[in-house]
């Protein structure tokens, strides 16, 4: 089976290329070399290099161990942590029209 990139819609590329200019600005603000970041990594360099491009076919696993070794493995913990549009949806499940059961004595 041939190696295939999932296909995003433009925004999400957009996202995912930001996310991979974030890493890259976070590892040059270590001073750390591509060469160094990958192999701490256990990843080669070109899978590095798409990694801070923002390709879709990397996977996520090798994201992981490149914000590790950077040491922001914590904000990955941020993702999808504040869910508003999901507790909205939730919330407007319990509003009922029925009363409430009345108090037996």
């Amino acid at each position: 089976m041939a190696n295939t990139s999932p296909i995003l819609f433009p925004k999400l590329q957009r996202i995912l290329s930001e996310v991979g200019e974030n890493i890259k600005l976070a590892r040059l603000r270590r001073k750390l070399s591509s060469e160094q970041v990958a192999e701490r990594a256990g990843i080669g360099r070109s899978t590095l290099v798409k990694i801070e491009q923002g390709h879709p076919g990397v996977s996520m696993g090798n994201y992981m161990n490149v914000i590790w070794v950077l040491g922001l493995e914590q904000d990955f913990l941020l993702l999808a942590k504040d869910d508003e549009l999901g507790r909205k949806l939730q919330d407007a499940q319990l509003i009922t029209k029925e009363r409430a059961p009345k108090k037996k004595n």
